[in-house]
């Protein structure tokens, strides 16, 4: 029954999206908060104490409601657990405004607003950005951000319901985009920042975790998109960006729609005047790159990645249904 806990998430978050400041965020980034704060010791396996306990715990709480109310109370309300956790974790609408105000910023001609939307979003010194450099960083920034709020915990979630723990999927995955990020910005902001250990257990189990899913992402762009271009910028380009799983996407968004990506990063708004360099929507240091082959990026561009993401979600749960009706004849 995944496919209808996703597609019953996907309809209620379109409708009445989960606000930003919500208490359920905001109660994670306090359960982060405290394991971090009482079990990071600065030694490396404290590190992996501290975040089992800050992913594995809520991971497991969810799978534990989702087995209690299918053996208590029935099945129909473990589909509607389903689609509450889902509802918290996967959406577009979590990040999709930034996109959608700078498109339309830059559509009216206002770069400055564009150039300002853009170094909100991303905490990063936007102010002499080109007009293409603005749209090259939303493209990349855009596309990693539907791959970690939709497509990664799709494919968790899909992956791990054939077993009973689909649940679990979706929470793990996000909770391990969302540690990394939290304690990479700790450190810069916060008088009592994350150990280096830590961070670096966050860092290495993120890259575990998001392996799988960002392939599958990229296929699923290739298969939509321009397939024999995408699967050569993949062979032959994604060894260019600093992170191994953002350059497999990014590498086949360059070839599903014929953009050049990569290039000189932005400085962080946190030291715009230092080498520092941004970190990504997940928490990875970002450098200058070499640059993909393709066209300039140009406004055209935004509207072929909104259609590129769409028909990779129409891809989804076409599969999905076809699994789901196959199990059911079965």
């Amino acid at each position: 029954m995944s496919f209808f806990a996703i597609l019953f998430a996907l309809l209620i978050e379109q409708v009445r999206p989960l606000g930003r400041h919500n208490p359920i965020h905001a109660g994670l980034r306090g359960w982060a908060r405290w394991v971090s704060r009482n079990f990071d010791a600065g030694k490396p396996h404290h590190g992996w104490v501290a975040w089992t306990l800050a992913v594995l715990g809520p991971s497991l709480a969810a799978l534990g409601v989702h087995w209690l109310l299918a053996l208590f109370v029935g099945w129909p309300f473990a589909v509607l657990w389903s689609v509450a956790v889902l509802y918290v974790t996967l959406g577009f609408r979590q990040f999709s405004h930034h996109f959608t105000n700078i498109r339309d910023a830059l559509d009216t001609g206002d770069e400055p607003r564009a150039r300002e939307l853009l170094a909100q979003w991303q905490q990063v010194d936007a102010s002499e950005l080109p007009r293409s450099e603005i749209v090259r960083h939303v493209i990349e920034y855009s596309v990693l951000a539907a791959h970690r709020h939709v497509f990664g915990v799709l494919a968790w979630f899909s992956v791990l319901a054939a077993f009973g723990f689909g649940p679990a999927g979706a929470v793990l995955y996000r909770m391990s985009e969302f540690v990394g990020r939290y304690w990479k910005y700790r450190s810069r902001t916060q008088l009592q920042p994350a150990s280096v250990a830590l961070q670096s257990a966050a860092a290495r189990a993120w890259h575990v975790i998001d392996w799988l899913p960002a392939r599958v992402t990229a296929l699923a762009f290739a298969v939509v998109g321009s397939f024999e271009e995408a699967i050569d910028c993949w062979r032959n380009h994604a060894q260019r960006f600093p992170n191994d799983n953002d350059g497999v996407i990014l590498a086949a968004t360059s070839g599903a729609v014929n953009v050049r990506l990569g290039g000189e990063a932005l400085k962080s708004a946190f030291a715009p005047n230092s080498s520092q360099t941004f970190r990504s929507a997940g928490g990875e240091a970002m450098a200058d790159t070499e640059s993909t082959p393709g066209r300039e990026a140009e406004i055209a561009h935004l509207r072929s990645i909104v259609g590129l993401v769409w028909r990779s979600v129409v891809l989804w749960m076409v599969l999905l249904a076809l699994l789901t009706l196959a199990r059911l004849l079965g």
